[in-house]
């Protein structure tokens, strides 16, 4: 069961959790953080230590069914039948606690949650039993909700756009139908752009290389794909078309995409094949 006031440990993401868990589905730290920065600005508590929470009246209405639980609710600006019908509040916990009384099960389901802002109901595609376990782990740790995130991308089927950066995609199956009213794929794709900026923080010496890197990183790529039977036709510190060609040639054995980026995920094969 949630702790009182949806208080826990408040566990924080660590930097290297990012990459570690964005490797279940063979996505980069880049990718994952957009996700992170465009649902939650970065972080799954609030200012008090509770999971960040938006409470939907519309999803409530929904979940409690016709009877005197939903007229209750009606009656007290807790549901209403279509999104949009009323403004939310800053901070949607009042409300929740007032939705619990009528029905917890139904009121865990009808908000959504942490890092990710996972749906209540969406409980067993992120991994859980229930609304409620889900929101237990939520509490204590940024972790679970990140692993919570990734589980869901991939029972939902999005993993694949979120390896080929359509963002568009992604969002219309993450954030639903009105993705484009609140601009989820533009805010997505401006995020992911931003990160690409930022070293890797899994390994700063192993950044992303690809045709046109040079340096000690790309040396070092062509010694292990040499090492591993893939000739880059020279060990230069030069990311040609050869070197380019050794490392799809690789991914595609290793079973990775095979784009010719040697980034976080190639990189850990490159490291497991040594």
């Amino acid at each position: 069961m949630y702790p009182a006031g949806f208080k826990g440990r408040a566990t924080r993401l660590t930097d290297i959790d990012v990459p570690r868990v964005g490797r279940l589905i063979e996505v980069g730290e880049d990718e994952v953080r957009a996700v992170i920065e465009v649902e939650t600005s970065g972080g799954g508590f609030d200012s008090q230590g509770r999971p960040k929470m938006l409470f939907e009246p519309h999803v409530f209405w929904r979940e409690l069914g016709e009877g005197p639980k939903r007229t209750t609710a009606v009656s007290t600006g807790l549901a209403y039948p279509k999104w949009g019908a009323a403004s939310y509040p800053k901070d949607s916990y009042p409300r929740l606690a007032l939705a619990i009384k009528i029905d917890a099960n139904a009121a865990l389901r009808s908000a959504s949650w942490g890092l990710g802002q996972i749906m209540g109901f969406n409980h067993r595609a992120a991994g859980f039993a229930s609304a409620g376990d889900m929101v237990e782990a939520f509490c204590h740790s940024e972790t679970a909700g990140l692993e919570a995130m990734i589980r869901f991308i991939e029972s939902e089927g999005l993993d694949d756009e979120m390896r080929r950066h359509e963002w568009a995609a992604f969002a219309r199956g993450y954030n639903g139908a009105g993705y484009v009213t609140h601009g989820y794929h533009t805010k997505l794709a401006a995020a992911f752009k931003r990160w690409q900026a930022i070293p890797d923080t899994l390994a700063p010496n192993q950044p992303k290389i690809g045709l046109g890197s040079r340096g000690e990183p790309v040396r070092q790529a062509q010694l292990q794909l040499l090492a591993l039977g893939f000739d880059p036709r020279g060990v230069d510190g030069i990311y040609g078309r050869d070197t380019r060609a050794a490392a799809i040639a690789f991914q595609k054995t290793a079973g990775l995409k095979q784009d010719g980026i040697i980034g976080p995920i190639t990189w850990a094969a490159l490291d497991k094949g040594q």
